[in-house]
């Protein structure tokens, strides 16, 4: 959950500050069973994590590990993760020893036994964000003697960068919500284009080499040297390009 909202959904009471018991590690005789028939969303940044984790070009990953689906945007697709085509329907990176690309895992697996709900309704003020702790009955972590916070869960799983990046992913899928390509139809140019500018990072750097993108705005020395060496700069000057191309609003006009 990482989405707007305007009330709490029902049953589920933010954790605040309160403490709650959770570990996960070999020990724990569920491990790894999350790990399988898991339905998750992949997200931009994710997936520059992962493909830069396992060595691959972010198309050569889209194809190998992820699918499309009908997700809450209705004109937009939902990349998912791939799963094993056996009966174990598991994740492709986990191994016998559990996650075999832990340090650069996705948003989701980092964020568990915790959901993430921003309220992005009050315009012109930060966004508040909440968490709230999920209960699944495989699931034997909670009965481990460790105590957590929410900030202190969120410094020990890393979790800053993506909820950043995750962020500016919401801002972008919302402009997508608003059908920005109507009259193109399903997959037009434009659609194809976003896609390409928010999950193929590789695809859209060779893209703005070539036509020159980042030559075409006033941006700071800084930036630019941090998107020539990093992904998820290039990441955010997309998401902004992207906004300009679509709506004609974006922090690159200011620049």
């Amino acid at each position: 959950m990482d989405n707007q909202i305007k009330e709490f959904p029902e049953g589920m009471v933010p954790l605040g500050n309160s403490e709650f018991q959770f570990s996960c590690h070999p020990g724990v005789d569920c491990f790894t069973v999350c790990c399988r028939n898991v339905d998750m969303i992949l997200y931009p940044y994710d997936i520059i994590r992962l493909k830069q984790a396992l060595g691959m070009d972010s198309e050569e990953f889209l194809r190998a590990y992820s699918v499309l689906d009908k997700g809450d945007n209705p004109y937009f697709p939902t990349v998912k993760l791939k799963l094993t085509e056996d009966d174990d329907k598991a994740c492709p990176f986990l191994k016998l020893t559990g996650c075999s690309v832990y340090n650069d895992r996705p948003s989701a697996c980092r964020t568990y036994p915790l959901e993430r709900a921003v309220d992005r309704s009050t315009v012109g003020s930060i966004n508040a964000e909440y968490y709230f702790l999920t209960q699944h009955p495989y699931c034997h972590g909670h009965n481990e003697d460790n105590c957590q916070t929410v900030n202190r869960w969120i410094r020990n799983q890393k979790l800053i960068d993506y909820n950043t990046m995750n962020e500016l992913w919401a801002e972008i899928d919302t402009v997508f919500s608003q059908n920005p390509w109507k009259g193109e139809g399903f997959a037009g140019e434009k659609q194809q284009l976003a896609f390409m500018a928010c999950y193929n990072i590789d695809g859209f750097r060779r893209f703005a080499e070539q036509h020159k993108l980042l030559k075409q705005f006033k941006l700071d020395k800084d930036f630019k040297k941090r998107i020539a060496k990093e992904d998820g700069e290039l990441l955010k000057f997309s998401f902004q390009w992207l906004k300009l191309i679509l709506t004609g609003k974006s922090s690159l006009l200011s620049k």
